[in-house]
């Protein structure tokens, strides 16, 4: 069973940790690494209790998370959807796609997608179109016209 609220604060986590240290998606992911990923969908309850600037830092000393280059922010020419937003719509994403697979594995798999990548371009609308959509565009491993 699926805490939806939890894998919401897990993929909000993620985003926030990759716009402050200007990584790609899938790499924060891989950093984090599948043990680092389950701990925080199964304490997501506790964590949420903090800051979300406050639990960022803590893995990203913890784990010697690096700086990067990757500023998806900077370059957008729109409106910059939140932290919150973004996480909303992996969490979507990741509940519409799940079928046999364990959570925590199909988390990895997405955000080592193409997908990933059209989301966090801020400068389409792929991240804010229909989750059926996304789950539909997913699932093809192709745009759908």
């Amino acid at each position: 069973m699926i805490n939806s609220s939890d894998l919401f604060y897990l993929c909000s986590l993620i985003e926030y940790i990759g716009r402050k240290q200007k990584l790609e998606r899938r790499y924060v992911v891989n950093l984090l690494g599948e043990k680092h990923i389950r701990r925080i969908y199964k304490q997501a309850e506790v964590l949420h209790c903090e800051p979300i600037e406050k639990i960022s830092d803590e893995y990203i000393e913890y784990l010697n998370i690096p700086g990067g280059d990757y500023d998806n922010i900077s370059s957008c020419k729109y409106t910059v959807p939140d932290h919150w937003t973004i996480g909303k719509v992996y969490q979507r994403l990741i509940e519409d796609t799940l079928e046999d697979e364990e959570l925590i594995s199909h988390v990895i798999k997405v955000y080592n997608s193409w997908v990933s990548d059209g989301i966090c371009d801020y400068n389409t609308d792929f991240y804010y179109q229909p989750r059926s959509y996304l789950a539909l565009c997913y699932k093809e491993n192709t745009l759908i016209a």
